[in-house]
């Protein structure tokens, strides 16, 4: 009886265990709602923080001539009128009167060789014409006397005064004296003549400006000696080179398969590489009627309408060949944008400008085409980087970043 009751003293672990369950279930249940929350959350920062591959452009300027030019080319200007300005003599520079963009006018002396020699024989020549000078006048002294003893004596003879005899050695005094005059005038005329040949060769010294421009280039110094043909050991041609820089031109080969759409008189745009924001008039000049067999292209010369003096030579170009001529509304630059970065939203344009990483929405009007691009009357400046094709998911303040090519 006993053992049986000890028997049945056992602990029910079993109910504990439903009862140690039913406490842990509720436990679990937080850790994966928390931890799912985390994940959830991870994944929103990943996506809201990533940041979205755009490609991008720059707005830019353009001018309107673009819409309606015809053909494009190079060139460089030159001066049409330009001169390697030498001595006919050759000489040692003594004065140099010019430097590089030094402004000339016509019949300057701008150097001078050394001329003592050339100088002092045509002061002799200027002597030797005073003496021959002199000669003449004695000699039309003694011809006035002369003539005047001859129409005396051939009064006397018509008298009967005198004998023929002593006429006759008057009129021959009378012709002598003339024949002694004529040649002094000559003598006169050859002393005259040996001046002007001193004074020219004096005049070769002195170096001039052939007409009114700018020195480009200086080749010789004082002391150097020059020489017409630059034929001695170290000697110099040209003194200096000069041009006239009211005959500026540009020079622009044009390949002979464009040459049907280039015609004389035809309206040209003219940009400077080395003034990019200055565009100029021209006009075709002349087309050189040959073909340069080397690079099949023709030379075609453009004159400035538009003068400005920052032009030089020597400068490179770019030549717009225009369908007609710009009017003055359409020779300043317009603000321009590319197509593609314009949308619409809200029934308003608008476009997104990339700035510090994040796309900002911007309004913008626009105007006419200009070539590929559109013209911005108001919104983004020139410089902006825009978003292309930004679509409807992009919104205003969204991280962006330039997709990689």
């Amino acid at each position: 009886m006993a053992n049986e009751d000890l028997s049945r003293l056992k602990i029910d672990r079993s109910g504990a265990a439903a009862i140690t369950s039913h406490r842990k279930r509720p436990r679990l249940i937080s850790v994966l709602a928390i931890i799912a929350a985390l994940i959830l959350l991870v994944i929103f920062y990943i996506y809201t923080d990533a940041a979205v591959e755009v490609e991008t452009a720059t707005v830019t300027t353009a001018y309107p001539s673009q819409s309606f030019t015809l053909l494009n080319a190079t060139g460089y200007v030159v001066a049409q009128r330009k001169a390697a300005v030498a001595s006919k003599a050759t000489g040692r520079v003594e004065w140099l009167g010019v430097t590089e963009g030094s402004q000339v006018k016509e019949n300057e002396v701008i150097a001078r060789l050394e001329n003592a020699d050339v100088s002092a024989t045509m002061e002799q020549a200027a002597a030797n014409v005073n003496v021959a000078k002199a000669n003449l006048q004695h000699g039309q002294a003694e011809l006035v006397d002369a003539q005047a003893a001859f129409k005396r004596n051939g009064e006397l003879l018509a008298k009967g005064f005198i004998s023929s005899f002593a006429y006759d050695s008057v009129t021959a005094r009378f012709h002598k004296a003339q024949a002694v005059v004529w040649g002094y005038q000559a003598a006169v005329g050859v002393a005259e003549a040996n001046h002007r040949a001193a004074r020219i060769a004096v005049e070769q010294t002195l170096i001039r400006a052939p007409f009114d421009g700018v020195v480009l280039t200086k080749s010789a110094n004082i002391g150097d000696v020059v020489t017409p043909f630059s034929s001695a050991l170290d000697a110099k041609g040209a003194v200096v080179t000069m041009a006239d820089m009211n005959t500026l031109e540009v020079e622009a080969d044009v390949s002979e398969s464009n040459l049907s759409r280039v015609k004389l008189e035809q309206p040209c745009e003219i940009q400077l590489d080395a003034m990019p924001d200055l565009r100029l008039r021209g006009l075709v000049q002349r087309i050189v009627p040959t073909v340069d067999r080397a690079k099949a292209t023709v030379l075609v010369k453009i004159r400035f309408i538009d003068r400005d003096p920052h032009v030089l030579p020597e400068m490179s170009a770019k030549i717009a060949f225009l369908e007609r001529e710009m009017a003055a509304g359409q020779r300043s630059s317009r603000t321009v944008v590319q197509p593609d970065a314009i949308i619409q939203r809200n029934g308003n344009n608008v476009v997104f400008i990339m700035r510090d990483e994040k796309a900002i929405e911007t309004p913008i009007e626009t105007g006419e085409k200009i070539g590929d691009m559109v013209e911005i009357l108001k919104g983004p400046k020139a410089g902006d980087k825009v978003i292309l094709r930004p679509g409807d998911r992009l919104h205003n303040g969204d991280k962006v970043k330039i997709a990689a090519k």
